[in-house]
């Protein structure tokens, strides 16, 4: 299962306490060390999709603490710094503050949490006002953030529309996913991704231009305030260049279908309704060509850019990765 929204704690390790001691030999002074620094915690971001799942069973990760000082002027060693790796597309969301921080491309890196400080042993802390100091620091704490993470793909295109309306079927087709098919509602659980891949360029034939699709779960009426799969799944189309809105062909009220998920997409908000967007008017093998060239007319009322297409019409799905790519 894709987890895609979830409460996480992120710690800076802890610093190490001083040495409290005393040289062997008679009338040596303090030789306490200092305690180790704690480990600093970043995060980075990955392209693998379900890097949250790492927080099902346990919501915190902290860097290593320090090591406490030893006799002999010795420091203890610094903790181990800790790097939690991140799906791309997350939003982290501090709890204190409110501020957002976004890991939008794979590799980019931030650093969250600072690891607290070691503590001073007694050979620091000795002064010509206390040559035999017996005591030394504590380490210090290292930072603490609470995040909610939620992950937004992404991607090129968002697929969506009601469900059965052949989303998963075209990416299925249009790209190398597996998305599981079936017909009935809500086949789609969580969001899919593909990649549409187009012909090498004859100037740079290592080269190929790729596209991402997001093949978002089905939406009813109501979805924006959490009927059915509800608003959990709308976030993933809020970064998408382009909206591909998928209407079966064989649908008894095509403008009503529609209308339904572009009021959805304004009830939620977030720009959706000022994506550019494209109806691809799906299933086009199921009805008789006089009935899809009716509803086509029907859409391009609503939004000039009508594309029929089938799974099983190869002309029709190779028009439409011209499009897209």
């Amino acid at each position: 299962m894709l987890i895609d929204e979830i409460e996480i704690v992120l710690k800076g390790g802890t610093g190490a306490p001083g040495k409290v001691s005393f040289g062997k030999m008679e009338g040596s002074g303090p030789d306490g060390g200092n305690g180790g620094d704690g480990g600093d915690l970043y995060v980075r971001a990955i392209s693998d999709l379900k890097a949250l799942n790492q927080f099902s069973k346990q919501s915190t990760k902290a860097a290593d603490n320090g090591l406490p000082g030893a006799q002999r002027q010795k420091d203890g060693k610094q903790g181990n710094d800790l790097t939690v790796n991140l799906p791309v597309g997350t939003t982290l969301v501090d709890h204190a503050t409110g501020q957002e921080l976004e890991l939008d491309e794979v590799g980019k890196t931030i650093l969250l949490c600072k690891g607290g400080i070691g503590g001073l042993g007694n050979y620091e802390l000795r002064s010509a006002r206390n040559t035999t100091p017996k005591k030394a620091q504590g380490g210090r704490p290292g930072e603490e953030r609470q995040f909610l993470a939620i992950l937004k793909y992404i991607a090129d295109f968002g697929l969506m529309g009601l469900p059965n309306s052949g989303k998963s079927s075209l990416l299925n087709e249009l790209t190398s996913a597996t998305a599981e098919v079936g017909n009935y509602p809500f086949t789609t659980l969580e969001p899919n991704l593909g990649m549409v891949e187009g012909k090498a360029r004859l100037d740079s034939p290592t080269s190929r231009p790729r596209r991402i699709i997001a093949d978002i779960p089905g939406l009813i009426e109501g979805a924006s305030h959490g009927r059915g799969l509800g608003v959990r799944f709308l976030k993933h189309i809020e970064k998408v260049k382009l909206l591909l809105h998928c209407i079966a062909v064989d649908s008894e009220d095509i403008k009503k279908d529609y209308q339904i998920v572009r009021r959805e997409l304004k009830e939620f908000g977030r720009g959706l309704t000022e994506k550019e967007e494209i109806i691809l008017l799906t299933k086009s093998d199921l009805v008789e060509k006089i009935q899809v060239q009716k509803q086509i007319r029907i859409l391009k009322k609503l939004n000039k850019n009508v594309y029929p297409v089938s799974i099983y019409d190869w002309e029709s799905l190779e028009a439409l990765k011209k499009r897209l790519l």
